[in-house]
């Protein structure tokens, strides 16, 4: 009795965990426009910032499972609570200095702490009860990530994106007075934020010093990848990981940028059911309130329909194979990106919005498949595919690259491409009798 007690604490806190990464990786898409304007970036340049975070995943995941051998799981939680503390409090001196360097440091060291975790946390999920119900706590624990994603725009849009961000030549006009208040403004609405979850995760690192946690034997990966490497059906799963990631990063990172060169903010105003939403969210007159924070509340709704898609998802992997289930969301998504990218006005929004809902079951889906008759080297295997998390680092600043070269339009075939790679592999393992 004890014991399950114990577990259902360890679950409950480890939940948390899974809850906290998704919000703070989203939160970060927040940021990106306001950077953008403060620092006078092109596309391209604030792309970079999501290749600061994400490229962590690249280089630390494999040693990150090579530190929790060394110093056990329920170490390795909290120090990557520690780091990931440590890079929210980065982004104090960031926004006081407005250097984009120790942005880009605040970024890296926050997500560094993020892989950690994700290191750490899945092998305990899965052990923290019967080994029949692994899959459901799993699951469950993922739906509370993707919670964290729904919520995070909305909090990013109430707090970071409130206010109107002035260009270089507007801030070069006001007097020193006015000036300074515009920055010491600027500055903490970046800094209260990240200075509060700093100290949520102070919290929680406080209470893992504490939690019972069971002692599981080493699951970390191996160092000897030359086997998994040679299989090919691996090597393309990893290779669909990286443009799931990058797609969806992408378009979550440019999405308030894209709805602003659509005219959405007045839009919305002039809509009676829209302009509701955003003021509920808001708390106020969206008249009043910035652009960015109008069009960012919709945000939401992106990664909100990706929790929905999980629940759903999961529920028609039950019965019918998780290969064509994931070709039908795959050509789907590249349907609803065609749509948005050769209409205006509210279609143009709702159906980018909607690609959230299909992205849902694509990384657990490409996982399974990839994983599929590795046997014991599935630990190996996970190493390889957590690695390819760095899509989110390369294609979001391709798609800015894009955009300040040609246009939103000419960007969205980077997505397409990268959604149409998945449905191939997705067709490729069809005879699969992998489970999600």
């Amino acid at each position: 009795m004890n014991q399950n007690r114990n577990y259902r604490t360890a679950f409950i806190f480890l939940t948390a965990l899974f809850f906290l990464w998704g919000f703070i990786t989203v939160l970060v898409d927040s940021l990106i426009p306001r950077l953008k304007e403060v620092f006078t970036l092109t596309y391209f340049q604030a792309g970079m910032v999501q290749f600061a975070f994400f490229g962590a995943f690249f280089l630390l995941s494999i040693p990150a499972g090579y530190i929790l051998s060394r110093i056990g799981y329920k170490k390795g939680i909290i120090l990557g609570l520690l780091v990931m503390g440590a890079g929210c409090l980065l982004f104090y001196p960031a926004a006081s200095f407005r250097v984009f360097g120790i942005f880009m440091l605040a970024y890296f060291t926050l997500a560094a702490g993020i892989t950690i975790l994700q290191v750490a946390a899945n092998p305990y999920v899965t052990v923290l009860g019967s080994e029949r119900t692994a899959s459901s706590r799993l699951n469950l624990s993922q739906a509370f990530n993707s919670l964290g994603t729904a919520i995070a725009p909305a909090i990013g849009a109430l707090f970071i994106l409130k206010d109107k961000v002035m260009t270089t030549a507007e801030i070069d006009a006001l007097n020193e007075v006015d000036k300074i208040t515009y920055f010491e403004n600027e500055a903490a609405a970046v800094q209260l934020p990240f200075l509060g979850i700093a100290a949520f995760i102070g919290i929680i690192a406080l209470v893992f010093v504490f939690v019972n946690l069971p002692k599981i034997g080493n699951t970390a990966a191996s160092n000897d990848y030359k086997g998994v490497l040679k299989n090919k059906n691996l090597m393309l799963g990893a290779l669909g990981i990286f443009f799931y990631v990058g797609a969806e990063v992408a378009l979550g990172s440019y999405m308030v940028n894209y709805f602003m060169t659509l005219g959405l903010p007045e839009v919305i105003r002039n809509t009676p059911f829209m302009r509701t939403i955003a003021e509920w969210v808001l708390s106020g007159d969206s008249s009043v309130a910035s652009d960015m924070s109008v069009v960012g509340v919709f945000v939401t709704f992106y990664w909100t329909g990706a929790m929905i898609g999980r629940f759903i998802g999961s529920f028609l992997t039950r019965f019918l194979n998780p290969a064509k289930v994931l070709i039908v969301f795959a050509s789907l998504a590249v349907l609803m990106v065609l749509i948005s990218g050769a209409t205006t006005g509210m279609v143009a929004m709702w159906t980018l919005i909607a690609i959230g809902l299909f992205n849902s079951i694509m990384f657990p889906t490409i996982f399974s498949l990839a994983l599929d008759g590795l046997g014991d080297d599935k630990p190996q295997g996970s190493g390889v595919l957590c690695t390819m998390i760095v899509g989110g680092a390369v294609i979001p600043p391709t798609f800015g690259y894009l955009t300040d070269a040609f246009d939103f339009k000419t960007a969205f075939f980077l997505v397409i491409a990268s959604y149409a790679y998945i449905a191939f592999y997705a067709y490729r393992n069809k005879n699969s009798t992998a489970t999600v």
